[in-house]
């Protein structure tokens, strides 16, 4: 079959299968090669119908996971303005929307606030938080509105034998559609299933964009590159992190060649967010930066008996801030222009969790400040809990009495959260979970869990069990 008539009789396809019932369709758009193209002929197809035939909605999605290249980001914001402009112009029913993480999801507020870990192939926290989840919650809520959703994905076979084998076991015999792996309800079809790599390229090049986009700038952004990340919606899709369109502080791969790219074709101005990627991959696995419990005050333990390490410690938290911040600055001066690597609310956020954390300090505004010479917000209140002075008195009698100091800090801490409030409830089960945590009763001969301590918390947790 001629290329030419591959294109028409997929053109046939969209056409049918479009006319062939109310269910909406959602087109998974990253903006690189084979999202674009299914776009395209989607697009195409759609605008060849005759208008009382455009009967139903097609919601073209992207993912932003607030960690975007800078580059790939701007290219991206401004072809969804093209597309949805050139939608109106022809009164397609086609809508551009952008889904993003919940604000206590993001990469930032996990790491920086939270103190996970730079993500690792093995512990692939941010694909749910960035990805999955904004993705699944979109389409449930499309589901629910119309009881079933069909998404258009660019996914293509023989890209891999780990893709097609996921592709083949959702297949329905004689249809078109797959199930989806984990979305009741939703169905997938890959117009571009039978593309190669050469019938992508072919079809961007030859077929204008019908947004008026110019297609050679997309062929340029794939110089010395490979693949792009398509739209994430189960964990069989790979990481992003050697691709073109992934995350600029994607740690899961060994090298990011994305940045490395862009960087050895001219654009030097990446580098400060390169070396700072690189950094957050080198104290990973420093002991000095980790925790030796988790959030929650549970231990684990590695094969070898040792301590597994939990999340970066309240310290490492601010110099990693300290950093990014830094970082930029970095960028802002070698381009003249103004660049949010992180987002105040992602800030107001982490902030939160670090005085919960026992910031007693309250040092990010302080931080912020000295960084960036501004103020965080304007109204914010930067008035530590306690003053250095008072603190000092609190660490001495937490060493004179063999308490361990990050115990009487939760345990504040969480009094000033119900200060003020005339009903407490639930203040007396907070109290139990912090006294139960696994990293008070471990028999470790260290300072923080002597002998008066292992005394004290049996008659604290008893007292605190007969006041529930």
């Amino acid at each position: 079959m001629k290329f030419d008539e591959k294109v028409a009789s997929v053109m046939a396809e969209i056409k049918r299968l479009y006319k062939a019932d109310a269910r909406p369709w959602v087109i998974g758009y990253s903006g690189g090669k084979d999202s674009t193209t299914v776009v395209q002929l989607v697009f195409n197809a759609i605008n060849e119908l005759p208008e009382n035939e455009r009967h139903k909605q097609i919601y073209v999605i992207t993912s932003d996971t607030l960690v975007e290249i800078p580059i790939i980001k701007d290219y991206l914001e401004s072809n969804l303005k093209k597309i949805q402009k050139a939608a109106e112009d022809l009164k397609l029913p086609i809508v551009v929307h952008k889904v993003k993480p919940e604000i206590d999801k993001t990469f930032w507020v996990n790491l920086i606030g939270k103190g996970y870990p730079s993500p690792r192939q093995k512990f692939r926290w941010c694909t749910d938080k960035l990805k999955i989840d904004p993705t699944n919650q979109f389409i449930r809520s499309k589901v629910e509105e119309n009881g079933e959703v069909i998404m258009v994905l660019g996914v293509r076979l023989n890209e891999s034998a780990s893709r097609d084998q996921v592709l083949n076991s959702h297949r329905v015999e004689g249809k078109k559609l797959r199930t989806h792996s984990s979305l009741v309800n939703a169905y997938i079809y890959a117009p571009i299933e039978q593309f190669s790599t050469d019938d992508v390229w072919e079809y961007l090049l030859k077929y204008e964009s019908p947004w008026g986009s110019d297609n050679t700038e997309l062929l340029a952004l794939y110089q010395d590159s490979a693949g792009e990340c398509p739209l994430v919606i189960d964990r069989d899709t790979p990481s992003c992190g050697n691709s073109r369109f992934g995350c600029w502080v994607c740690t899961v791969v060994k090298e990011d060649k994305a940045l490395k790219g862009f960087i050895e074709n001219g654009e030097r101005w990446l580098i400060p967010l390169l070396k700072f990627r690189n950094w957050i991959v080198e104290i990973r696995d420093d002991p000095k930066r980790r925790m030796n419990r988790s959030r929650n005050g549970r231990v684990f333990y590695l094969p070898d008996g040792r301590r597994s390490p939990g999340p970066f410690t309240l310290e490492a938290r601010k110099e990693i801030l300290r950093e990014l911040l830094r970082t930029q600055k970095q960028i802002e001066s070698l381009t003249g222009k103004q660049y949010q690597l992180i987002l105040e609310k992602e800030l107001i956020k982490i902030r939160e969790i670090w005085l919960k954390d026992g910031d007693w300090e309250d040092s990010l505004p302080k931080i912020y400040r000295e960084e960036t010479g501004k103020l965080l917000i304007k109204d914010l209140i930067d008035q530590p809990i306690f003053t250095d002075q008072e603190m000092n008195v609190l660490s001495d009698l937490c060493k004179e009495e063999d308490v361990p100091f990050d115990l009487v800090m939760k345990l504040v801490l969480l009094e000033t959260e119900y200060y003020g409030y005339k009903y407490r409830v639930g203040i007396l089960d907070e109290i139990n979970k912090i006294l139960h945590e696994d990293w008070l009763h471990i028999q470790e001969q260290t300072s923080e869990e002597s002998e008066p301590l292992k005394k004290q918390l049996p008659e604290m947790i008893s007292l605190f069990d007969i006041a529930g």
